[in-house]
């Protein structure tokens, strides 16, 4: 995981994570880590249930900057309760934090390249969040921006948004009518990754897909989080803080590598 340091010096570039807002990517910058570099080795499984954590580690110490209005803390990732928790709740102290509200997120230690990623998580319902699973590699890490993302956004749990990103360039969201309220039980989300195409699934049932030269093509880690937005009133409402704290719940992870068949 990147240090605390570097992530307060980034927190222009990663505050962007989320956020439907255009950023411009860095000229000259050249993907180091190519989506092509995996083996059969890169697959795993990972059991939040079992209270353990192998292939990812907690955020902490640092915020993103707009639109997160969140201070990352390791505390804020509990995992005594049967599964992963991300938790939303009022800053432990504000001053030092220079936010007003502490948030969970974790990701993994390694980047992973084409395959199929897979998630089973339970959203939060609530104004002004949102509960994430994506992919996510950029200029800090001597990579282009690249992205793929589900965001199910609190002001409408019934929901699940879907964008990418390539090279710093966005704007492919797509809000996908789930047929259930995501925060009332555990779904699987997951992705197909593989050259000029991502295809979405939710429950095993394919519910989107995108073919073209602008799917992302760099290596990246795969990221959790649960975050209150400022600033993005039209996108996600205005944040209630009446009901803190809020709770995200994934139960487990699963990357398989892309074999070309």
């Amino acid at each position: 995981m990147l240090n605390v340091r570097k992530h307060v010096l980034a927190a222009a570039v990663l505050a962007a994570l989320a956020a439907p807002i255009a950023w411009t990517a860095q000229p000259g910058v050249v993907s180091a880590t190519p989506a092509t570099q995996v083996q059969a080795g890169d697959a795993f499984s990972e059991d939040f249930t079992d209270g353990s954590m192998t292939y990812f580690e907690s955020s902490d110490g640092w915020g993103n900057g707009n639109p997160f209005n969140c201070f990352w803390h390791k505390e804020n990732t509990p995992m005594d309760g049967g599964d992963l928790e991300l938790v939303i709740d009022n800053s432990p102290n504000p001053a030092a934090d220079k936010y007003p509200y502490a948030g969970g997120e974790v990701r993994t230690k390694k980047t992973y390249g084409y395959g199929h990623y897979e998630c089973v998580m339970k959203a939060i319902k609530n104004d002004g969040v949102v509960s994430s699973f994506f992919t996510y590699t950029g200029p800090w890490d001597g990579d282009p921006w690249d992205e793929i993302d589900f965001e199910v956004l609190g002001k409408d749990s019934t929901k699940v948004q879907l964008n990418y990103w390539r090279n710093g360039k966005g704007g492919h969201e797509k809000m996908i009518d789930l047929g259930f309220d995501a925060s009332e039980d555990f779904h699987t989300y997951a992705f197909d990754w593989t050259p000029g195409k991502i295809v979405w699934y939710v429950d095993g049932k394919e519910v989107y897909r995108h073919e073209g030269s602008d799917v992302p093509i760099t290596k990246q880690k795969i990221m959790m989080n649960a975050w209150p937005g400022i600033g993005v009133n039209d996108w996600l409402k205005p944040f209630n803080a009446d009901n803190l704290p809020l709770v995200a719940e994934y139960k487990s992870v699963k990357y398989t590598p892309y074999t070309g068949k």
